[in-house]
């Protein structure tokens, strides 16, 4: 595993499976959406701003950080999020969400 976190306890949750970037990624039952996200990859995102990767900032959503995307474009707050099975997220926002600009 790569992830930021490591995880030393709760380990008996049920497993919970979504992707991640179309990358299968497994979270406990329970889990933040940056839980699960920080325990297998080293990032959440990509900053808007410049080359920097943006790992979370507060993990209590109160800041902007951890913005993240489901598949199908509704915008989800990573930190507050519990994980679903079968989730779909990716961690650029969806070129649907731009279509004013694509005239």
């Amino acid at each position: 595993m790569n992830g930021r976190f490591v995880r030393v306890g709760e380990t008996v949750r049920a497993k919970v499976e979504l992707t991640i970037n179309g990358a299968p990624v497994e979270a406990l039952a329970g889990d933040t959406l940056l839980t699960a996200m920080l325990c297998s990859v080293r990032h959440v995102r990509q900053s808007e701003f410049g080359a920097e990767q943006r790992a979370g900032f507060c993990l209590m959503g109160a800041c902007q950080d951890c913005w993240v995307w489901t598949a199908d474009g509704e915008r989800l707050r990573a930190c507050t999020t519990v994980v679903e099975a079968g989730m779909r997220v990716v961690t650029t926002q969806p070129e649907a969400q731009w279509s004013n600009l694509a005239s």
